[in-house]
């Protein structure tokens, strides 16, 4: 069983980077992780073994752990947040909501 931790933070990946996932991993991604189906049920689904859904699982954690390794989008938000707390603090918060905007 996989801990909670891990599947909140593979769904923060997700939210990243999972449009550079091929469709079949993006499915079986939101099957297993979102909808909470088991590896069976989305075999089932798909018509494929449980090892194959096991795989392309396995492939996609792989793919969006390599991609925050590399560009980091999930820290830099975080740290991005961090400093619109500090400056909220200092600043007018009209010039805050401002630079929130410009990341929508």
């Amino acid at each position: 069983m996989e801990s909670l931790e891990k599947k909140e933070w593979l769904n923060e990946l997700y939210d990243y980077y999972g449009a550079l996932l091929t469709d079949k991993q993006q499915a079986y991604f939101e099957y297993y992780y979102r909808e909470d189906y088991s590896l069976q049920e989305i075999a089932d689904v798909f018509h494929v073994t449980r090892n194959a859904v096991y795989d392309h699982l396995k492939k996609a954690e792989d793919h969006l752990v390599f991609y925050e390794t590399h560009l980091k989008l999930k820290e830099k938000n975080k740290k991005r947040e961090e400093l619109y707390h500090i400056l909220e603090d200092k600043i007018d918060a009209k010039w805050i909501d401002a630079l929130r905007k410009l990341d929508e």
